[in-house]
């Protein structure tokens, strides 16, 4: 008994009077006061503070992704008009090292000139070592990304050249310089074309092997020049062979020979492409390259890696083709897509060295920056009147173009090209692909890799794993939160709720640990017990109840109402010991000893140990507490007097169940399946361990998926800050967010519209 507590009052005397406005009183309303007030604005400064969070959170996503959809800006640069340059001859090569402060200028002069981009000023000259009487006619250089310069000489002869940079600081001053090699020697290198000009050239080095290919009008050849050792002498010699193709019809334009040495293609004629396979020295087809009969071939050029052809035609379009194998598994070159620049001829295209990028400069100076994964446009804009030579640097930050002996350089911004909505969520035809698919890939250990960032699989396995756990969770969780609100005793549900609801509290990695190292292995080994498991349980619990019925009453009415289940536990255990001890009797019987060979066989469906099921198994039993907690709650607050008016108006407890009580409790039950979906759509752990991410679009069951939330937990760590590959993970997470934000707000239209419809009940 405190001070505010009235006395008590004897029997037959009159109760004392309370003064309400005695000090106590009123310390005790204006403490009750001063803590409402505090609730209040807790509650409000903390409501405020979780909306700003979610809402920076949005925000801060979307800053990071913004960049990806930007285009690129070409910077001009002052221009540079050395001296020299006037009579050095026409441009055969120009281009610029990673550094930018060096290029190189190949003439029709026969000398290379090493200068300095900024000031013009040249470093090296250096006239090449072409015999007395000849001239250099062509000079090409290796795929994006290599070394290599090969020149052709009128004689028939072609030179080989090797240019490298060395990167120095003296007196802590950045200092390239640079070399010109001669690897295979100072000696041009004879290819047979009966002496005539080497009109075009192409080059590819491998480890062992240096192939020249070269045409002089129709006439075409390959030399090949492979190291070999000698074990006995303990040198290496090389050895000098010509390659026999079949001639072509019409003089050639332009050749490009495959890094993998395979194949040659010869841009010939108007608009055709003869590519031959040096492996079987003959001709793998002729293709038209356009198909309108007025255009032609004015440019081209390989992309980085080799695969695929970039060739501009004389109506400002530039097409992308690659070998890819047709439906009778045989390589065929074919048209990828189009890029459009202008209405003018192309007349320049160079291939960024480490991305799938490239820029073409056509007659009228229209410079565009493109990339071709992408099918992205990125920049078009008028640079010069008419270039005569164009150079871009390995790093793509840096555009050259010479026109009437005077060099304008452009800085280029162009982070992100690879990003599109095309590359995220439509089919792309990738190279050495044979048709156009769903792909994430976006790391690989060569530089020329093509990043393929389709979000689209990770969609679809975060989607699918979210419905095979809720195709186990929501039947489950609503039924027992209906039989535990509406059927079960109070007793045995203040023991059973809390149980179910303490799953909740079980870490999802213990649960992805288990599922991923025991559960997987298990349930392969057990396929035939699960699916017998899933069928057995409710002929098993029908039979039960059929067996209870045939019991003498006395018996039957011995167990309390609401205490039904506890008799179909033993049942429930007993079915599953038998389907598992089933299981290697029924594969044996009914799958020749082997459900997953036969599920391949039959079925046609692959099998991977770490799939669909198994996480639908471990996640579903993540989601069940939550939505089994929420939907309970519903089902339960439902008020009695509706339950007991249906009753005494003659309804069954069935029907008062069907009709009333989840009519009314629906806005719940509805709310507890869109928490569940929303759990399952942005689990982590368990997706992650307990299957074998593989970013696949298949809905079968046996096989893997990769979500999004786990792609971004597996390649965050490894991706580098500001790149592609780091804003697209943020996309990915920003796409989470967008969807769960979505399907929140779609479910609580949906939840005050039932609310609204059943108030009445």
């Amino acid at each position: 008994m405190n001070d505010l507590t009235p006395p008590p009052v004897a029997p037959g005397y009159p109760a004392p009077r309370i003064d309400f406005n005695a000090p106590a009183f009123r310390r005790k309303r204006r403490l009750r006061a001063w803590v409402d007030r505090l609730t209040r604005g807790y509650v409000l400064v903390g409501g405020l503070s979780v909306l700003a969070a979610v809402t920076l959170i949005f925000f801060y996503l979307a800053w990071v992704v913004l960049p990806l959809f930007q285009g690129a800006s070409l910077s001009a640069q002052p221009m540079v008009a050395p001296a020299w340059l006037k009579d050095s001859g026409k441009p055969l090569l120009l281009t610029v090292e990673e550094q930018n402060l060096v290029g190189l200028r190949v003439s029709s002069q026969g000398e290379a000139v090493f200068f300095n981009t900024q000031s013009g000023a040249p470093l090296q000259r250096i006239t090449l070592p072409v015999p007395a009487g000849t001239h250099l006619v062509s000079v090409a250089k290796g795929q994006p990304g290599t070394p290599w310069l090969v020149a052709g000489l009128s004689n028939g002869e072609a030179l080989v050249m090797r240019s490298s940079y060395k990167l120095e600081y003296p007196d802590n001053v950045k200092t390239v310089s640079p070399v010109l090699e001669f690897p295979y020697g100072r000696a041009p290198l004879t290819v047979d074309t009966q002496g005539q000009p080497l009109e075009n050239v192409a080059i590819t080095v491998s480890d062992t092997t240096l192939l020249i290919a070269a045409s002089s009008g129709a006439t075409l050849s390959v030399l090949s020049v492979a190291e070999r050792e000698d074990n006995l002498a303990g040198q290496t010699r090389r050895e000098q062979a010509n390659i026999v193709l079949p001639q072509m019809a019409e003089p050639a334009k332009a050749l490009f020979l495959d890094p993998r040495q395979q194949w040659l293609y010869v841009l010939n004629g108007r608009a055709q492409a003869d590519v031959f396979d040096l492996r079987k020295r003959s001709l793998n087809g002729r293709y038209k390259l356009l198909e309108d009969g007025k255009s032609e071939v004015t440019a081209s050029r390989q992309l980085v890696g080799g695969t695929s052809l970039m060739i501009g035609t004389s109506k400002g379009v530039i097409s992308q083709w690659f070998m890819a194998r047709d439906v009778d598994g045989e390589p065929r070159l074919n048209h990828i897509r189009d890029f459009k620049l202008g209405d003018a001829p192309i007349d320049f295209i160079r291939a960024e060295e480490r991305r799938k990028g490239f820029i073409a400069l056509d007659r009228d100076g229209v410079l565009g920056v493109f990339h071709s994964t992408a099918h992205r446009t990125l920049l078009t804009q008028q640079v010069v009147r008419h270039g005569e030579a164009l150079a871009l640097s390995p790093r793509a930050d840096h555009v050259l173009v010479e026109e009437q002996g005077r060099w304008f350089p452009f800085a280029l911004h162009n982070p992100h090209p690879e990003v599109s909505w095309s590359a995220l969520w439509d089919k792309v035809w990738y190279e050495n692909y044979d048709k156009p698919e769903y792909v994430w890939q976006s790391t690989a250990a060569n530089s020329d890799f093509e990043p393929k960032l389709s979000l689209a699989p990770l969609t679809f396995g975060t989607l699918k794993a979210a419905f095979y756990a809720m195709l186990l969770a929501a039947p489950l969780a609503i039924s027992a939160a209906i039989y535990t609100a509406y059927f079960m005793a109070a007793p045995m549900r203040r023991k059973v709720k809390p149980v179910i609801e303490m799953m909740e509290a079980m870490p999802t990695v213990i649960l992805g640990f288990i599922a991923g190292l025991f559960l997987a292995p298990y349930v392969e080994g057990h396929l035939p017990g699960i699916f017998a498991l899933l069928l057995f349980t409710p002929v098993g619990i029908v039979l039960a109840g059929w067996c209870w019925s045939r019991l003498p009453a006395d018996w039957r009415l011995s167990l309390k109402p609401g205490w039904e289940s506890a008799v179909l536990i033993p049942v429930i255990l007993g079915v599953a010991g038998l389907s598992l001890w089933l299981s290697p009797r029924l594969e044996t019987l009914l799958f020749d000893g082997d459900m997953r060979q036969w599920v391949g066989t039959y079925l046609g469906l692959g099998f991977d140990q770490r799939n669909a099921l198994v996480v639908g198994l471990a996640m579903g039993f993540a989601v069940i507490p939550n939505i089994y907690s929420i939907a309970e709650d519903a089902i339960f607050s439902v008020p009695r007097g509706l339950t007991h008016g249906s009753l005494a108006l003659g309804a069954t407890p069935w029907q008062t169940l069907t009709r009333v009580v989840i009519l009314t409790a629906s806005p719940g039950i509805f709310s507890a399946l869109m928490i569940g979906l929303g759990r399952a759509v942005g689990e982590t752990m368990i997706v992650l361990m307990a299957t074998g991410n593989t970013p696949i679009m298949d809905m079968n069951l046996f096989e893997g998926m990769r979500t999004l939330a786990a792609n971004v937990a597996v390649e965050m760590p490894e991706a580098e800050v500001g790149s592609s590959h780091y804003r697209v993970l943020f996309l990915a997470a920003l796409v989470l967010l967008l969807f769960t934000f979505v399907m929140n707000t779609l479910a609580e239209v949906i939840r005050q519209r039932l609310r609204k419809k059943y108030s009445s009940l």
